[in-house]
């Protein structure tokens, strides 16, 4: 097991671990004021009973979504390091890093499918220790095929993504396949990091990141389907979200360098 790795054990033990409620409420309070986390929509710090609760809370009031098919949303609160069109089978971590987009989906994904993200669309949501940590579904889709591929913890923050090369495809991930009811395709790749030993999906509870895992390994869905804006599970720390669409099936928003929060419109369906 990798360095990396060691420490997101310990670190998740600790955040998982029920203190007593006064100590407890002290760790929260000043994970809070230490990041400045915003709580409007969310519960006091006081009632989490552990950091990880914290971490991964919910929102206490639903975001409106714009149900339309004629767009899609962020999948989380972040901030999108990077974006644009998909160079061959190239996309970038950060400008002037690029990395290969069939290497970071695996072999798993079939050949005629990988075809069409040629010269796709791609976006990176990096999502800091201080944002809200669950994830969403950002269009009406069908779930064909989740891959989990073990890996490294490093970092994903900046000072990373400019040093270590094909980052993305060192570090621990999940992919989504997901499919449009006209059959388009993109999918949802959800990056692990230092500090985030797990990362949980609510339709999968076999997922165990983080693990003993040493080869990737494989779900295929006949009739998991989700709706935009639907809860897809959460990250226990900050970390990452690629996103990869086939070739002309969306014109993506200004966003590169941007804050968006989950709703938030990120591209228009062609």
């Amino acid at each position: 097991m990798h360095i990396t790795n060691k420490i997101s054990n310990l670190f998740h033990k600790f955040a998982t671990y029920e203190f007593p409620k006064t100590i407890q409420t002290i760790i929260n309070n000043g994970y809070v004021k230490i990041l400045g986390l915003d709580m409007r929509e969310f519960n006091d710090p006081s009632s989490y009973k552990t950091l990880n609760k914290l971490f991964t809370r919910e929102l206490t009031t639903p975001r409106a979504i714009e149900h339309s098919l004629d767009n899609f949303i962020s999948p989380a609160d972040s901030f999108v390091t990077q974006c644009g069109a998909i160079e061959g089978e190239t996309s970038l971590q950060i400008k002037g890093m690029n990395y290969s987009v069939r290497e970071l989906l695996t072999d798993e994904i079939l050949y005629d499918d990988f075809e069409k993200l040629k010269n796709g669309s791609y976006a990176n949501f990096y999502l800091s220790p201080k944002d809200y940590h669950r994830y969403h579904a950002i269009y009406n889709c069908h779930i064909t095929k989740l891959i989990h591929v073990p890996g490294k913890l490093y970092p994903v923050n900046f000072r990373y993504l400019n040093k270590q090369e094909n980052l993305f495809i060192e570090n621990e991930r999940v992919v989504l396949e997901c499919k449009t009811t006209d059959d388009k395709l993109f999918y949802m790749v959800f990056v692990g990091a230092l500090n985030v030993g797990k990362m949980v999906f609510t339709f999968e509870e076999k997922i165990q990141t983080n693990s003993d895992l040493i080869y990737p390994k494989v779900y295929e869905y006949e009739d998991l389907y989700v709706k935009k804006g639907d809860c897809l599970g959460y990250f226990e720390m900050g970390s990452t979200v690629l996103l990869f669409w086939e070739k002309d099936m969306i014109s993506l928003n200004n966003i590169i360098n941007t804050k968006v929060r989950f709703s938030d419109i990120i591209a228009t369906a062609n």
